[in-house]
């Protein structure tokens, strides 16, 4: 009996992974043909039309090392009708002093700076400079150890031409380091930023990241602003966004919105960041659980019926693996063969080398780089499967926080940064 259900759950997994990993290969190509079509649209439009204000927003507590680069990136952005906002939280390193001193070396640059005097968290923080200070048609948020490409404000503003964009959001590359746990990252948010291409052509994407991220000005506040009852405010606003009906107020995943942050650099901030992500992610889809299977003509159907219900059936196969991939491992002993982990490992392999190579941004030698360290990701990717599952168990034992019954603290706490003052784009 066990041995029979193992089968099956074997089969029903495998057979799920394999239509999700065609899916998002041609949907990303598809967004690709689509991208490349509205560049040759925007191209022969009116460039000198008017353009909206452009407020960054970037909120820090404890960045010393990464303010700096953070606003350069944004002072040297090639869209220049920009404000930029700084909202300190309660530093208690350097980071107030250096913004100082910054203003006061690019005084016309339109850069500013609020701060709280007590650690209110990024929610609250973002909240108190949209209602007090922002004064951009357009919102961008950029985590203070992030940096933006040069053309990615512009990039961005050009995505909000359509009237049904509200949202937009970036395309996230993390930093280049040469640790296990950097490259587990970077391949990690590489795949996964390149399916967010698939959730574009289909209307279903609801997770907008901190990142740079951007919203009409209008939107953010109709929602009411960001809510600070979980653990991930970026996700809970962009919710809130497509609760308002995701068909007339649209979210872009832009893949020419460049950006890059830092990975977290050790293995237990990288369980505590996880653990974060999915607790967050787990409350705001509770607290929009009316959306799933929703019939409503507001929203599409590849939002209410597969992300959303996805996203729940997501966790179960989660805590599932264990016994599939346990019962693999029975089978090739049983068989005395290895042919499933084989198997299992060639079509992995296969797949990362089909997300790397059409990679838009990368060069041709970068690209090289990463298909030399591909053989080894299938094996390093078990790493991550163990964080996210650590995760889930934990949102499963303190489930009062998931379910929104108990309060979760609004103060942040910076992880470690390396600082690296020249991050490169490629």
């Amino acid at each position: 009996m066990l041995i029979t259900f193992l089968f099956y759950l074997f089969i029903t997994i495998s057979v799920i992974d394999v239509i999700h990993l065609g899916m998002y290969l041609v949907g990303a190509n598809y967004y690709d043909i689509r991208q490349f079509k509205r560049r040759a649209a925007a191209r022969k439009r009116n460039h000198h039309a008017i353009r909206p204000l452009v407020s960054v927003l970037i909120p820090a507590h404890n960045e010393e090392l990464g303010i700096i680069r953070c606003l350069d990136s944004v002072r040297r952005n090639t869209y220049r009708k920009l404000e930029i906002i700084v909202v300190d939280d309660a530093s208690t390193d350097n980071t107030r002093q250096l913004v100082r001193e910054y203003i006061k070396k690019h005084p016309k640059r339109g850069i500013r700076l609020m701060y709280k005097r007590k650690n209110v968290g990024k929610a609250e923080a973002l909240n108190h400079v949209l209602r007090r200070g922002a004064k951009g048609d357009l919102i961008m948020t950029l985590d203070a150890d992030s940096v933006l490409h040069k053309k990615a404000v512009t990039n961005a503003v050009e995505y909000f031409e359509d009237p049904k964009v509200v949202g937009v959001a970036a395309n996230v590359r993390i930093m280049d380091s040469l640790t296990i746990l950097g490259l587990l990252q970077k391949f990690e948010h590489m795949i996964g930023y390149r399916s967010k291409k698939f959730f574009a052509v289909t209307n279903s994407e609801y997770i907008v990241g901190g990142v740079a991220s951007t919203y009409r000005r209008e939107i953010i506040k109709k929602v009411g602003y960001y809510d600070h009852d979980t653990t991930t405010e970026d996700i809970g606003l962009s919710l809130k966004v497509v609760a308002e009906g995701n068909k007339e107020n649209r979210i872009m995943y832009a893949a020419d919105v460049l950006a890059m942050t830092e990975g977290v650099q050790t293995f237990k901030a990288l369980l505590r960041q996880r653990y974060r992500w999915k607790l967050g992610g787990l409350q705001n889809l509770i607290k929009h659980n009316d959306l799933v299977a929703n019939t409503d003509r507001r929203y599409s159907r590849m939002l209410t019926f597969y992300r959303l219900p996805m996203a729940f059936f997501g966790e179960l196969m989660l805590l599932l693996e264990p016994l599939a991939i346990a019962y693999v491992i029975y089978v090739c002993w049983m068989l005395a063969t290895p042919s499933m982990i084989v198997g299992a490992y060639m079509t992995i392999t296969f797949y990362l080398l089909l997300n790397l190579w059409p990679d838009e941004h990368m060069t041709t030698s970068k690209k090289i780089r990463m298909s030399l360290l591909t053989p080894i990701m299938y094996f390093v990717f078990y790493l991550m499967n163990i964080v996210q599952l650590v995760a889930i168990l934990r949102c499963l034992v303190n489930h009062q926080q998931a379910l929104g019954k108990t309060q979760v603290s609004s103060s942040w706490v910076s992880p470690k940064r390396r600082g690296e003052t020249q991050v490169q784009f490629s």
